[in-house]
């Protein structure tokens, strides 16, 4: 699965605003240059993740946008929704399967379950989570089980 310009970019351009909000509301400008991401297209981001009440805006001199909650309350998946990026691994884009004739492909479910866990890993991280870089080695434990688990069915394949 691909995560497009849209999530990657409003992502990053939150976890910026979150790191800078300390002093007040943040301008789109200041977070562009920080970011090296286009003042229009983030324009179009806030839009959304206003909309999707994920962040507010204060207008008028030294205004900008501000969190609408605290960091560790916004979950990325929420900013992932909030500018329609679709969280789906499989290439079926409706009801239907992927396939000319209607039916899913043999690997629908494998890719629909992905698309599933990639979601529930994305809730379960916070925007905190992201500026404090707790993130770092978090899959490590996973990694290390799955290694074991591969060397286990090697094992246990070599003894047969």
């Amino acid at each position: 699965m691909k995560l497009s310009t849209k999530g990657r970019y409003a992502v990053m351009a939150m976890a910026d605003l979150a790191a800078a909000s300390g002093d007040g509301p943040v301008t789109l400008a200041d977070i562009a240059s920080r970011q090296s991401i286009s003042l229009s297209y983030l324009e179009q981001l806030f839009a959304k993740l206003r909309r999707a009440e994920v962040v507010s805006s204060v207008r008028g001199p030294g205004g900008g946008y501000r969190l609408s909650r605290a960091a560790s309350e916004i979950r990325i998946s929420d900013i992932i929704s909030a500018v329609d990026e679709p969280l789906r691994a499989t290439r079926c884009s409706n009801a239907k399967g992927c396939l000319a004739d209607g039916r899913r492909c043999v690997t629908h479910d494998l890719w629909d379950e992905l698309g599933r866990h990639i979601f529930l890993f994305l809730s379960s991280v916070s925007l905190e989570d992201v500026t404090e870089r707790r993130l770092q080695g978090s899959a490590s434990g996973a990694t290390g089980r799955f290694e074991r688990a591969i060397s286990l069915g090697l094992n246990h394949q070599a003894a047969e």
